[in-house]
């Protein structure tokens, strides 16, 4: 990664690396420059640091060695800067740190707001989309693709079209709490809607099926039929032993209950044999079209109840579930982008899916005994497909979504959901621990990129935008003591333990390390740690 292209670079300063840094609420800047041959603190001598506003910059300036004059640029991101207060630096053992006075922290709203009005992007990583800072949104997704008339899917590595005709149906997945979530709402006791929360929970579960022509998404992933995808060829599903291991699953799921004495479901309401029979019906059919309402008065205590009170039955033949469909209630058949324990399950292996013109990795099925998709559906990550050509362009609805963003975000909802900062990612197959990543800091900005050479600038033409990012602490643990990997295995209540497929892995340590470059090496070591940072 080049300062600026076309530029000729002294040898002597095209080594040098910059790093800009900012936290959460804090209105300080910190630079970080540093050359991993060079001993600043020894070597940098008669160190000079000003502010160059004319041309937007820290200027560095010290004699080298022998005796040469070096002057280095840093471009100064899009802060407030607060230029009564001067700049403090100090040269340390492999690097130079200054400090620079903000008016207003990087996150203050004011300053998010000069984002629209000035609007310069830049390419700090040399690998990302423009528009890294839009926020991942399932909600924008969804509404997006809906309101085209047709999408095809890419592949985002070799732009080759994946499905065989424009998917025009497009469904949220519910979130992994659903079935609470219906069981809290209706309540499970016989007085009230317990009955109708089973219905719909049922109903619920029939409308998530994969279906040919139609795609559900999520945070992570869009899980699309098979028979949808072009150039693509399954092994064929084993019938019986698939219906067996479904059925062996379904045992124990929480949402399909045990039937009533009578197989009835029943909502009790104080009125007449004949305004019984209406009311239940309409009210049952609401629920199930619409939600709960707040208004309705059908749910009554057992205690409010007369003696004369009727109870209105409606047949449960209607909550009866194929078993493959009952298998989407118990949460095994989601995307494992980031699998939690729960949602795994030994009769169920989850296949890699590749793409058939390039065989880059683009998602996951579930298999068993080596047959196709258990449900019939492909789940392709967005991270690795576009919606429109080119890939990445302006009309491409995926073009901000990367590995790192998309682990990044779950990272941050499982230490706000779990309250546990360190996360231990095992493959998604053997279930042995690979990696061990504990969260520093969810709020941290920065931008990094080679210094420019001041004493033959003319005019410095890169722009740098500070990006969000969390910092981490990681560590490969594929190679550890076994004793340290029985003892994470020990402590699931301080450690968050998460499922993913090898090749997600790889690229993920693959990208931790990388990162690990836009800091000086003093930084990069902690108890066996590596520290690294990554963009959300």
């Amino acid at each position: 990664m080049s300062s600026t292209e076309g530029e000729k670079q002294n040898p002597t300063t095209s080594r040098w690396r910059f790093t800009w840094e900012a936290q959460s609420h804090i209105p300080t800047l910190k630079l970080f420059l540093f050359n991993h041959t060079t001993n600043p603190k020894r070597q940098c001598l008669d160190l000079k640091i000003d502010l160059n506003p004319s041309r937007n910059v820290v200027q560095v300036n010290f004699l080298a060695d022998g005796g040469e004059g070096i002057s280095l640029g840093a471009p100064v991101p899009k802060v407030l800067i607060d230029h009564e207060s001067p700049l403090s630096f100090r040269a340390l053992d492999d690097h130079i740190e200054v400090k620079v006075a903000l008016l207003l922290p990087v996150d203050h709203p004011l300053v998010s707001n000069f984002d629209d009005v000035l609007s310069l992007t830049s390419d700090v990583r040399g690998n990302l989309p423009l528009d890294d800072s839009q926020v991942l949104s399932m909600s924008t997704d969804i509404e997006q693709l809906s309101s085209m008339e047709g999408v095809d899917f890419y592949c985002r590595s070799c732009s080759s079209k994946l499905t065989k005709s424009p998917i025009r149906h497009f469904v949220e997945m519910p979130s992994d709490n659903w079935q609470e979530a219906a069981d809290n709402w209706f309540g499970g006791c016989c007085c009230s809607f317990g009955g109708v929360s089973e219905k719909l929970v049922a109903r619920y579960a029939k409308s998530y099926m994969t279906l040919k022509g139609r795609c559900l998404l999520d945070n992570s992933a869009v899980i699309i039929c098979k028979d949808d995808l072009l150039g693509c060829q399954f092994p064929e599903c084993i019938g019986s032993q698939d219906s067996e291991i479904l059925s062996n699953l379904n045992l124990g799921v929480a949402a399909i209950r045990k039937e009533t004495t009578h197989n009835y479901l029943g909502c009790q309401v104080p009125a007449s044999d004949t305004d019984a029979d209406q009311i239940c019906e309409s009210e049952s059919d609401s629920f199930l079209d619409t939600g709960p309402s707040l208004n309705s008065e059908c749910c009554v205590c057992p205690s409010s109840l007369s003696e004369n009170n009727h109870q209105c039955l409606a047949p449960a033949e209607d909550i009866k579930l194929q078993e493959n469909q009952k298998s989407f209630l118990n949460g095994f058949l989601g995307n494992v982008f980031m699998a939690k324990s729960y949602n795994l399950s030994a009769a169920i292996e989850w296949e890699e899916f590749s793409c058939p013109y390039c065989s880059e990795l683009l998602g996951a099925y579930p298999s068993s005994c080596g047959g196709g998709p258990l449900d019939g559906g492909v789940r392709l990550y967005k991270c690795y497909i576009s919606t429109n050509l080119p890939v990445l362009g302006s009309n491409d609805i995926f073009k901000s979504y990367t590995l790192e963003r998309m682990f990044a975000n779950e990272i941050l909802q499982n230490a706000k959901d779990e309250l546990s900062f360190r996360t231990v990612i095992n493959g998604l197959r053997t279930r042995d621990p690979v990696m061990q990543i504990v969260l520093l800091n969810p709020n941290s900005w920065y931008c990094s990129n080679y210094c420019l050479d001041m004493s033959s600038l003319v005019e410095p033409s890169l722009k740098v935008t500070l990006r969000a990012a969390i910092k981490v602490l990681f560590c490969d643990i594929r190679n550890s003591k076994p004793s340290l990997q029985g003892n994470i295995k020990q402590r699931p209540g301080s450690i968050d333990e998460v499922f993913m497929l090898p090749r997600q892995i790889e690229a993920l340590m693959d990208s931790l390390v990388s990162a690990k470059s836009l800091f000086p090496c003093s930084f990069t070591l902690l108890e066996g740690f590596k520290l690294s940072s990554i963009l959300k």
